[in-house]
Formats: C-alpha cells, sequence, structure tokens
C-alpha cells in the first residue's frame, strides 16, 4: 500500500476525528523532539569525529600501522550501526504498543550512560585488550538506544502534523542531526585549540563524551511536557489490534514488503553520502596535509547551512511533492561523488581551504534534499499500529549495510595511508574507487525514487482505514 485513498470506513476513525495538535502545541512537540534528538547525535557524532580524528587508534590500538588502526577504529563504529536496527525493533515494537514518549524518554537516558562511560574507559596501556572490549559493548548499547530514536522523534511530530505541513514540520528532527554534529564539532574545535596534543589524546577528547550527562538531562526534561498524537490514541482504541498476537515487524514485512524496500532504497545513498561527507571527509582531510583544526573549524560552516537548508527543502516537498525533491538529490549525489573530492583536492599543499569548505556544501545541500523529505515520505506510506516498528526498520536496517561501512570502506579504498596519523602520502592517491562507490549509492537511492509514488497531503487517518479494510479482506479470504 503505497497511496492512502480517502475513502472511509463505517466504524473507524476518520481524519476529521483525529485533528492535527494546534500551532502551540505542535511548536511544544518540536522542541521536545529536536532537543532529544540534537542530544543523542551529538552523542553519537562526537564518537565519529573522535574516530576520524585518530584518537581511537592512539587510546585503544596502539601499535597498529595507521591504516590499520583507522579500520579497527571505524569498525567499532560500525558497530553501533549494527546495533541500530535492533534497538529499532524493540523500541518501534514497544512504541506501538505503548506510545512514542515512554520510548523516546528511555532512548536517551540509555544513548547519555553508554556515552558518559565510554569517557571512563581505560587506555589500552592501562587494562589491555579490555579497552576495546568494553569500547565495543558501550558503542553497542549506544547504537541499540539511537535506533530506537529516529522513529519515536519523526513520528512524534508527524502524527502531529496537518496534511499539508507533514514535511515542513517533520524535518526538524532531522535539522536535530546536523545541529547534534555541530555542536560535537564545536566541542572537538575547543578542545583541539586549547589542548596540546598530547593532551587531547591522553585525556581531552573524554571531556565531551562526560558532557552527555549534562545535556541528556536536559533533552530528557523536555520529553516529559509532551504527550501522544490524537491519531495514535485513535488506534490504541481498537484495542484488538494493537494487542499484538505476533511481533509488528511480522506484519511490516507480511503486509508491506514494497514499502519497507522502497524505505531501504531510498535511504541507502542518503545514509552514505552524510556519513562520506561529515566523517569520512576528516579522514580524508587530514590525510592531505590539512591541520584538524582548520577542518572542524570550516566544518561549522556545513553543518550550520544544513540546519537552515533542511527545513526550506522540506518546505518545496509540501508545495509540489516528495518524489521530485528526493530524485533530484539522488541524481545530484551521482555527480557529487567526483565534484566534492576534486573541490577537496583544491586545498592540498597548502591550498585555500575555501576549496574544501566549499566541498562539505555542496555535499550537506545535495544531501539535504533527500534526507529533509525522509520523515514524511517513510510516515505516510504505513498505518499507525505499526508505523514506529517500519520506519525504523527503513532507517535502521540499512544504516548497517550503508552509512555504518561508508568510511570504512573510503579507508579501504584509500590508497597510501601513511604510517603516521591519517596521512596520505601519495599526492595522487586514486580517490576515484572512493567516488564510484558513492555514485553506485547514489543510484540506488534514484531506484527507489523511481519506484516510490507521491503521498503528498497524505491523511494518516485515512491510512490507517485503508490498512483495516485491506486486513479484513484478507482476513476473510483466509
Amino acid at each position: 500500500m503505497s497511496e492512502a485513498t480517502g475513502a472511509s470506513v463505517p466504524g473507524q476513525v476518520s481524519a476529521d476525528e483525529t485533528p492535527p495538535a494546534g500551532p502551540t502545541n505542535l511548536k511544544k512537540v518540536v522542541a521536545a523532539s529536536m532537543a532529544g534528538t540534537v542530544v543523542e547525535w551529538y552523542e553519537f557524532f562526537v564518537y565519529g569525529t573522535a574516530v576520524a580524528l585518530g584518537v581511537f587508534s592512539v587510546v585503544f590500538f596502539p601499535g597498529e600501522t595507521a591504516r590499520t588502526g583507522l579500520i579497527y577504529g571505524f569498525s567499532t563504529y560500525a558497530v553501533g550501526f549494527v546495533a541500530r536496527p535492533l534497538g529499532g525493533l524493540v523500541f518501534g515494537h514497544f512504541g506501538d504498543k505503548f506510545g512514542r514518549k515512554k520510548l523516546l524518554q528511555l532512548s536517551i537516558f540509555i544513548v547519555g550512560v553508554a556515552t558518559f562511560l565510554m569517557g571512563c574507559i581505560p587506555s589500552h596501556a592501562t587494562i589491555g585488550f579490555g579497552a576495546p572490549l568494553l569500547l565495543v559493548i558501550l558503542r553497542f548499547i549506544q547504537g541499540f538506544a539511537v535506533g530506537g530514536e529516529w522513529g519515536g522523534a519523526v513520528l512524534l511530530i508527524s502524527e502531529h502534523s496537518p496534511n499539508n505541513r507533514r514535511a515542513f514540520w517533520g524535518s526538524f528532527p532531522q535539522v536535530g542531526v546536523p545541529l547534534g554534529n555541530l555542536i560535537a564539532t564545536v566541542v572537538m574545535l575547543v578542545l583541539n585549540a586549547t589542548l596540546s596534543e598530547e593532551d587531547f589524546f591522553s585525556w581531552g577528547w573524554r571531556v565531551a563524551f562526560w558532557l552527555s550527562a549534562v545535556i541528556v538531562f536536559v533533552g530528557w526534561w523536555i520529553r516529559r511536557s509532551v504527550e501522544d498524537a490524537p491519531i495514535f490514541k485513535a488506534a490504541s482504541a481498537h484495542e484488538e489490534e494493537m494487542i499484538a498476537h505476533r511481533p509488528a515487524f511480522v506484519d511490516v514485512f507480511r503486509l508491506y514488503p514494497r514499502e519497507i524496500i522502497i524505505s531501504m532504497l531510498c535511504r541507502a545513498g542518503e545514509n552514505v553520502l552524510y556519513y562520506t561527507v561529515v566523517t569520512f571527509s576528516i579522514t580524508y582531510l587530514t590525510g592531505i596535509g590539512i591541520k584538524p583544526l582548520t577542518i572542524l573549524t570550516f566544518m561549522l560552516i556545513a553543518h550550520a547551512v544544513e540546519c537552515v537548508w533542511i527545513p526550506i527543502v522540506a518546505t518545496w516537498a509540501d508545495r509540489i511533492g516528495r518524489r521530485p525533491i528526493y530524485m533530484l538529490g539522488a541524481v545530484l549525489m551521482i555527480g557529487y561523488a567526483w565534484v566534492g573530492f576534486l573541490l577537496f583536492d583544491g586545498s592540498r599543499n597548502g591550498g585555500s581551504p575555501l576549496w574544501f569548505t566549499l566541498g562539505l556544501l555542496v555535499g550537506v545541500l545535495v544531501h539535504g534534499l533527500m534526507y529533509a523529505v525522509q520523515p514524511a515520505l517513510m510516515s505516510e506510506m504505513f498505518p499507525t499500529k505499526i508505523r514506529y516498528t517500519a520506519v525504523s526498520i527503513g532507517a535502521q536496517l540499512t544504516s548497517v549495510f550503508s552509512g555504518s561501512v561508508a568510511p570504512l570502506i573510503g579507508v579501504a579504498l584509500l590508497s597510501n595511508v601513511a604510517a603516521k596519523g591519517t596521512a596520505i602520502t601519495d599526492e595522487n592517491s586514486d580517490w576515484s574507487k572512493v567516488a564510484i562507490y558513492v555514485a553506485i549509492m547514489g543510484v540506488v537511492s534514484l531506484i527507489g525514487t523511481i519506484l516510490y509514488k507521491e503521498t503528498k497531503g497524505t491523511s494518516l487517518a485515512d491510512v490507517d482505514a485503508l490498512d483495516r479494510r485491506q486486513v479484513s479482506i484478507s482476513g476473510a479470504r483466509r
């Protein structure tokens, strides 16, 4: 079921009976969802930045070559992504049963504790193999909780939003991602600027992780003040449907296989592009001789621009549709695969940092064309009773095969990583293989967009009504 019908079903809840939240309440919901998203993604990205800067290679994997140390570091980074689908399934299942709010409060607490403890792990020099083992365990727990965050945050807003503005309002949790990354970059930038390299690698990086204790409490407190949407409460009233006799993911794959495939295809390229631009690029730019302090300083511009860009794109998606905007992003991603690295290389050997900054800016602008549309696109394809589970599967399962391995694949495809740090010794180091990989993933998202049928203006209540009718018909046939 890719398109909702306007027909109502006798005895069921119609769109008019589940009005969206008023402007004041909706802004409150947006603030609560976005606050938690900023917090959780700050913690997730501060980890990725630490890996890209080579912190974990030194602290947890000493004695390895630069290439191997980076691969090990990005492998632990990938562990968090592997845990995200499991978190999405668990949080989605219980979020579809008991509400989005309760699970969102739990997810932010778990991420905060795991991140804080990461900053407390002794180095490899102190406890040996136990250090990377603890890192992997905590990274898994962190990824598990983040896996349950995104679906709940976007649905809390999407289910409160009016049909004609769902893309705009639903885009604000997406803004939380670059905003969280921006804050993580600021923290790392300040630490890099104020500490010596020795102090930063020995204890300074830990401060960024310990800060999670403060910001988690703020996000958790804000989320206490919101309630689940009327559409969810209306669906919950159908007790025989909401008390599942099977896990929700069974119905997701049984009844909506096409929609899940489309979600995953659309998500795949977008996810690879983002982690190539904001994580792998740090490794690459450091490798061609640019100082980490310089990279982080100009990376702030890219994050700030995307924070503003995402709601603008979402407004276009409400006006002209989700499909054309997403398709444009996927097409441009294919070309960016080469343009981005050419711009990065313009800053090699003392070249102006404006070149690599332009490369970052173009990357986040292309990414925003796809990322801004995802909440509306995914939420409008699934009924309320399984929506949390479905969008979590579409987003988090895909991340295992896309964003999680993008930096790892990038490092593996690059040639000539030097013996110290992340320096790329060959000035003509071949990044074309990385570009081909990014372009192929852009084609994957383009295919998903072609298969997707426009859902602009869809009523979520009508999606629920159509689902009940289809379930009733299939039950009668059995």
